[in-house]
């Protein structure tokens, strides 16, 4: 059997579904490079970024190294809380994200988005990967300071793209949880409200800067259905020479991929509703 043109009906399906696959990608991209485009644009955007991770590491880092007993084995502290530091400074890039939408709501591009022709998922799948490549520009400052203060990072190239995709995924993670927070709070005062309130308990309910093992048993409980803890797990062990990952790095990716999966469903699903 074929089709009008001689080629067989099976190869056409084929062929079909990588055109919208391509689509789809290439849709993705387009909202990608336009939110990259505006961090291009404002490159003081991260010298100011980059003051948080600095204090981070060079105040608090270097005055809790004195204490021992904190990082697990023999890894130093400020080894140990490198890794956690680059995973606060990508979440803080991507939870405040939802802002943004509510700020192109009320400037009127929103509506250009969602009369376009491109699938809503594709649209927060583009959202999603425009902060994580925002969130890299973090993990260039971390690292640079990380060398500085003597850090035993690893440097083989395919640990690096591994730390790189584990801040793309984890930053399109708590992006589209941001955008899913503007859909429903709908007003800039509420989400930076909401915002300010989320990310201390994320942050601290992980293994960012102290071992799960040190946490009460509560504690504990909120650590281990954490993504922030995966995605730090897999961070410190991708980063450090000296350091392995706890869960294990298959554990670690699936649980980052599957929520981001889910939350950017969720996400697509409420976006047309913020312009409401």
């Amino acid at each position: 059997m074929s089709d009008a043109t001689g080629r067989p009906f099976a190869n056409t399906a084929e062929r079909s579904l990588t055109d919208r696959a391509g689509e789809y990608l290439l849709q993705s991209w387009a909202v990608a490079a336009a939110e990259v485009q505006k961090l291009i644009h404002d490159p003081l955007e991260l010298v100011t970024r980059a003051v948080q991770p600095v204090l981070w590491l060079m105040l608090f880092g270097e005055v809790m190294a004195r204490v021992h007993g904190i990082a697990p084995g023999n890894l130093p502290y400020i080894d140990y809380l490198a890794a956690g530091i680059l995973a606060q400074s990508a979440l803080f890039v991507a939870i405040f994200y939802g802002i943004a939408a509510i700020w192109e709501r009320d400037l009127g591009v929103l509506q250009r988005y969602l009369s376009s022709p491109a699938p809503r998922s594709a649209l927060v799948l583009g959202k999603a990967v425009s902060a994580g490549v925002r969130a890299l520009s973090q993990a260039v400052i971390v690292y640079a300071l990380a060398i500085l203060l003597g850090v035993g990072l690893s440097f083989n190239p395919l640990d690096m793209l591994g730390v790189a995709a584990v801040i793309v995924i984890g930053s399109a993670l708590f992006s589209t949880l941001s955008l899913i927070i503007a859909c429903i709070v709908k007003t800039r005062e509420r989400f930076m409200g909401i915002g300010q309130v989320m990310t201390m308990p994320i942050f601290f309910a992980s293994n960012a800067i102290y071992p799960v093992s040190l946490m009460p048993d509560w504690l504990k409980a909120a650590a281990h259905v954490n993504p922030l803890t995966y995605q730090v797990d897999a961070l410190r062990s991708l980063m450090l020479k000296a350091a392995t990952s706890e869960y294990g790095m298959a554990v670690d990716f699936a649980v980052l991929i599957a929520t981001t999966a889910v939350l950017t469903a969720i996400a697509a699903r409420m976006y047309p509703r913020l312009g409401y």
